[in-house]
């Protein structure tokens, strides 16, 4: 019999009633380390004091108009995103899967808007992921994905990560380029800077937008409060998501007044997109982040974690083979099935998430400390010893 809730995933039997900072509590009262923070979600880990506080009181005051209506929420989030990035303008959406959506539906308006109607193709990459809708799964193009549900959606021109692949692809049907700055679900892959420097170039010289998709790597996880940062480039329209809710789910597409200059009344909507309490939260995870020596926090443990992380593969060869990622942001390269090293690390107390390229990934909230930290390597080593064992 099918379970009442739809089997989409592969769910394991843990039944988390409780968070309290990096830690879950089970059913049973078991304490488990998250680290993989609800895929980059939990940005300040579990039951923050000031979200529950920004939730409460705004769940106290309104929860919903319809964005038929002014809303002063929204104003004040875009104003301070904003202020932060090089963005003019933004849509708020549920999910980072509408963002995308509606990053995509930018690019296009805008080349239509200018006249430049035959330029409806995004060049996208080998690797990425932009969600699970119809136009995610299509610019992804993965079997994993996409098996059953076609046809795809056409307009999608998919490249492997290389400079002449996109020179070659680029071309008078170009409305955008898109990428994520750093691979989550492809296996927490950082693309190089100078990569994404001459993603900008190509962009500009052919007249095409530059769409970067930052919502697993965006909102402090890098280390910078945007990934882009790293390499002093801005995009022309970005998606983010995941850790600017901090748990509740929200997300946004920004981009410059020029990208989003198609985008009229009537052409896009979301009924709870930017609702009162998604922005509430939203702020408060910003006011956070954004707060003096949080970001060199971020990049102080990011340092301690990675550090820790290669002597763990240096001391578990037959499991490990190598780490990467930038900021919190980081993966174990594994010898073992990854699936087999988060059931271990299940098994241990410590939870992280598998990707790709069968890597495990490491992301636990961006205010984890350093005792915590250590907490986690002693789990992991555990994790790792027993699978030495088997």
């Amino acid at each position: 019999m099918i379970p009442t809730v739809m089997p989409t995933y592969a769910r394991t039997a843990h039944d988390f009633v409780r968070g309290e900072g990096a830690w879950l509590i089970d059913g049973s009262g078991r304490r488990h380390l998250d680290f993989g923070a609800g895929i980059a979600v939990n940005c300040l880990g579990h039951a923050h004091p000031k979200l529950v506080a920004a939730l409460t009181e705004q769940a106290g005051k309104l929860w919903h108009t319809s964005n038929l209506y002014r809303a002063p929420w929204q104003e004040a989030l875009s104003a301070r995103l904003c202020e932060l990035t090089f963005a003019d303008t933004m849509f708020f959406t549920n999910s980072g899967a509408e963002a995308m959506e509606c990053a995509f539906k930018t690019a296009r308006k805008h080349q239509h808007h200018i006249g430049q109607t035959e330029r409806v193709e995004i060049v996208v990459f080998e690797g990425n992921f932009h969600g699970r809708t119809f136009s995610g799964i299509s610019a992804s193009g993965t079997e994993k994905m996409a098996k059953g549900f076609g046809p795809l959606l056409p307009g999608f021109k998919r490249v492997p990560i290389d400079l002449d692949a996109v020179r070659a692809a680029v071309g008078e049907k170009t409305a955008a380029i898109c990428i994520e700055p750093v691979l989550g679900e492809g296996g927490i892959i950082p693309i190089e800077r100078d990569f994404l420097r001459a993603l900008r170039e190509i962009a500009d010289e052919n007249g095409a937008l530059l769409i970067f998709d930052e919502i697993q790597c965006g909102v402090g996880r890098t280390g910078r409060l945007f990934a882009h940062e790293w390499a002093g480039v801005t995009p022309d329209i970005m998606a983010i998501a995941k850790g600017i809710g901090g748990g509740f789910p929200i997300g946004a597409c920004l981009a410059t007044e020029k990208a989003a200059a198609g985008m009229v009344a009537g052409s896009h909507g979301s009924t709870y997109g930017g609702n009162p309490l998604g922005c509430a939260v939203a702020l408060a995870v910003l006011e956070e982040i954004t707060a003096p020596g949080f970001l060199d926090h971020v990049n102080r443990m990011a340092g301690k974690l990675r550090q820790k992380l290669g002597a763990l593969v240096d001391a578990h060869p037959k499991v490990f083979a190598a780490t990467r990622g930038e900021g919190l942001m980081l993966g174990l390269k594994c010898v073992a099935p990854n699936t087999d090293v988060v059931q271990a690390g299940y098994d241990a107390g410590i939870l992280t998430v598998p990707a790709a390229d069968n890597i495990v990934r490491v992301m636990p909230p961006l205010n984890v400390t350093e005792d915590e930290i250590d907490e986690a390597l002693s789990r992991l080593d555990q994790a790792a010893s027993a699978l030495d064992a088997a």
